[in-house]
């Protein structure tokens, strides 16, 4: 891989076996990273690679350049604090939501619901306790966020694995409709819920030990 051009990397659709035959925006992270050429590498968490995988495939050639310098900024976010995957899949839905297919508005105003009930539990909050910005984007699609709440309050005989399965397809669900919106910027769209999705992992990323303070010698004294 010694003639790979990191100066100027071209993204393109997929997954590569080598960079000869091109490049994905998490390929180029495990690249960086150091690690095995792969589009799942260690170096960043499972979920915000998802979202980088999503957001590349759906880019518009044109406008996939765009993301490279982005790439570095999702190495070494690797939290594993459970507040990541819940607050990741609604900062991606919340850019879904008002913009997507009314079929696409139902999923996600589900899958919503479901990740905001976990952040509620996790922080000590009343189960029906949602964020303001989800509260915005729900009462922004109506028919959505009542059906959603109606479905959701049903008995369930078996809990889905949130963040194995649903918060994924939640997040592919969002990239995707956003990319096929009848929208004017897609590219520019998508662009920023990377961003958001990076940034609000990043802020889970545990702050580094601070370093010990230096020792100051002190003077001993001899008694003769």
């Amino acid at each position: 891989m010694n003639n790979l051009d990191l100066s100027v990397p071209v993204l393109s659709r997929g997954k590569h076996r080598s960079p000869r035959k091109g490049a994905c925006f998490m390929e180029f992270a495990s690249y960086l990273a150091g690690e095995p050429w792969s589009d799942h590498p260690s170096c960043t968490h499972a979920l915000l690679a998802g979202v980088a995988r999503d957001v590349n495939d759906c880019t518009t050639d044109s406008g996939r350049s765009r993301l490279a310098p982005l790439i570095p900024s999702v190495i070494g976010l690797t939290p594993d604090d459970p507040h990541v995957v819940p607050r990741v899949t609604a900062r991606c839905i919340q850019h879904a939501l008002p913009v997507v297919s009314q079929e696409r508005q139902y999923i996600l105003a589900v899958a919503l619901l479901v990740g905001e009930k976990q952040l509620a539990a996790l922080d000590g909050r009343p189960p029906d306790d949602i964020e303001p910005e989800s509260l915005a984007v729900l009462e922004s699609v109506p028919s959505a966020a009542k059906w959603a709440r109606s479905f959701t309050s049903r008995a369930r005989r078996a809990t889905p694995d949130f963040a194995r399965r649903t918060a994924p397809r939640a997040v592919s669900c969002a990239v995707e409709g956003i990319s096929q919106a009848c929208v004017p910027d897609p590219d520019d769209r998508l662009y920023q819920l990377l961003l958001d999705a990076i940034a609000e992992t990043k802020a889970w990323v545990p702050a580094p030990a601070p370093e010990p303070e230096p020792i100051t010698p002190e003077v001993v004294r001899f008694t003769v």
